[in-house]
């Protein structure tokens, strides 16, 4: 391992010690696939110095890699099973989704805007990240051909959440999204599917995420 490699290593090392485990993140999991994912490569190469800042930061096309620690958050409530297919809504970077393929069996990522498609795509499979797949298209509808996911992660804030995701969800799925009537000011909502027809809700901490842009939330 060369010395910028042990360097980026140990600052991992450091924002999971830190921003994560010290703040009350406990899911092993979750800690060892921000362990394991080199979160600079995710950035852009101006900005590797600062990847691993308790920030969010910019990505092409106006959008942003967010917050490790919300990132994290949103990952620890869905509580995830090593055999379980995920959804996840924004693929910005492909961060979070690399961190997902850790988690999980099975990994479907949209996004809506065709650079970051293919800023992702490159990056995750120049890591080897094989069980990761990102879709072009309209995140708001999902992505229907693989469904049911057994959660679904969202990266964007809508003024509600889409039905069309509440549908994908498998029975005994659960869903994290921001969720606010107005652009960056949202709280997380935590959706369950409990049976074919009954969901249940919770609300937890203020947010402020890009806004989820569709069919089924904020409007172009």
């Amino acid at each position: 391992m060369d010395d910028e490699a042990t360097t980026y290593a140990e600052m991992r090392e450091e924002m999971v010690a830190r921003q994560l485990a010290g703040r009350g993140i406990t899911d092993t999991a979750v800690l060892q696939a921000f362990l394991t994912v080199p979160r600079e490569l995710f950035v852009p190469r101006d900005l590797r110095r600062n990847a691993y800042d308790d920030t969010p930061l910019p990505i092409p096309d106006k959008q942003t890699i967010s917050q490790p620690y919300v990132v994290a958050y949103m990952l620890s409530l869905l509580h995830l099973q090593q055999a379980e297919r995920v959804l996840e809504i924004g693929t910005g970077s492909g961060y979070a989704a690399a961190l997902l393929s850790q988690i999980v069996a099975e990994v479907h990522s949209v996004e809506r805007h065709t650079a970051l498609v293919n800023y992702a795509r490159k990056r995750l499979q120049y890591l080897g990240y094989a069980n990761v797949h990102v879709h072009h298209g309209d995140g708001t509808l999902g992505w229907a051909e693989h469904a049911p996911y057994n959660g679904i992660i969202v990266a964007a804030g809508g003024p509600a959440v889409p039905p069309s995701l509440k549908a994908q969800l498998a029975v005994g799925g659960r869903l994290i999204m921001p969720v606010g009537r107005k652009h960056r000011e949202q709280w997380l909502v935590y959706v369950e599917r409990r049976d074919e027809t009954t969901f249940s809700e919770q609300t937890y901490s203020p947010v402020a995420f890009v806004p989820l842009v569709g069919a089924e939330g904020w409007q172009s």
